[in-house]
């Protein structure tokens, strides 16, 4: 296992052999054990459906809560990852053939769930060069037609920066296009090794470009030894960026192969990243605290936003 420790001469963090447990999880970090009839449900509908979820490959927290609710973000292109990010517990490896029945499946469950909101995401597939692409871009379409009304969030990876690749996704009018930054750059090449920033930055700028009426998001992971200031810098950037949205949680560790917490945010370092980043430097929403992941509340956003600037445009529009 590896800790986190500083090296002031190169001011840089260096992974060290350690054989001690994480510090314990503190009091405001609190997962329940997911059950209820909804929640039963939405897992039945999945496995019947042979559909996968992140919920459960990256062994989110959260997964009681939105099950319980009736709502799952969806895992596409298969459950093997190409890239080996230090933080993920979803497998990788050499991925099996697409699948172009998923988009139908997806869409019936959408309809079975009778959402008002879906969020798609998926693995890395980068032995594509359209990087499934494709997939993205149908299942917003089957959704459409199946689920009048229901708008479309899909957290998409890197597609290593292709525009034509991105292209394809944006031609079939997502509401909001989500691509995570994940950590601040300075941890980015030793936790993403075959991830780049530049590829990020392009995809979520060029997003901007193809579509500036489209709602762009991102999210960040704290606790992985960046300092604070960090993550205010990298937040700052995706301003730049024209990011609308921005997501903020406590990184934890899925199991001691994985890189190590350096150490846990307190409830008001997440409450001040929230204001700093609506008040100060203008996202349009920063959903922000311990347990937050990239579609927390997603629902309650788009409703807000809605609310706030309009009914949401991207759809339909070009």
């Amino acid at each position: 296992m590896t800790n986190i420790k500083r090296d002031p001469a190169r001011d840089r963090m260096e992974p060290v052999q350690q054989n001690v447990r994480p510090q314990r999880r503190p009091e405001w970090i609190r997962i329940n054990q997911p059950s209820g009839t909804s929640f039963r449900h939405v897992q039945e509908l999945i496995d019947a459906k042979v559909l996968h979820t992140v919920c459960e490959e990256a062994h989110c927290p959260n997964i009681g809560e939105c099950f319980g609710s009736g709502t799952a973000t969806f895992l596409v292109l298969g459950d093997v990852c190409t890239r080996a990010c230090k933080f993920c517990d979803v497998k990788h490896g050499r991925p099996g053939p697409i699948d172009w029945d998923e988009p139908e499946r997806v869409a019936q469950a959408v309809k079975s769930m009778n959402l008002k909101h879906a969020v798609i995401t998926s693995v890395n597939r980068d032995e594509r060069p359209d990087g499934g692409a494709p997939i993205f871009a149908e299942i917003i379409r089957r959704i459409r037609e199946l689920q009048p009304g229901c708008s479309v969030e899909v957290l998409i990876p890197d597609f290593k920066g292709s525009v034509e690749a991105l292209k394809i996704v944006m031609d079939a009018h997502p509401d909001i296009l989500n691509h995570n930054l994940e950590v601040v750059p300075r941890l980015s090449k030793e936790v993403q090794p075959q991830n780049r920033h530049d590829w990020s930055r392009d995809t979520l700028v060029n997003a901007k470009k193809l579509n500036p009426h489209v709602l762009t998001k991102s999210g960040l992971m704290v606790g992985m030894g960046e300092e604070i200031e960090e993550v205010k810098a990298a937040m700052r950037e995706l301003c730049e960026w024209e990011v609308d949205i921005l997501t903020i949680g406590q990184y934890l560790q899925p199991s001691r192969r994985h890189w190590p917490i350096a150490r846990y945010y307190r409830p008001e370092e997440f409450d001040e990243l929230k204001r700093y980043g609506e008040e100060e430097i203008g996202f349009k929403w920063v959903e922000s605290g311990p347990l937050v992941r990239s579609s927390y509340h997603a629902v309650e956003q788009v409703r807000a936003l809605s609310k706030r600037y309009g009914k949401l445009s991207a759809t339909r529009q070009g």
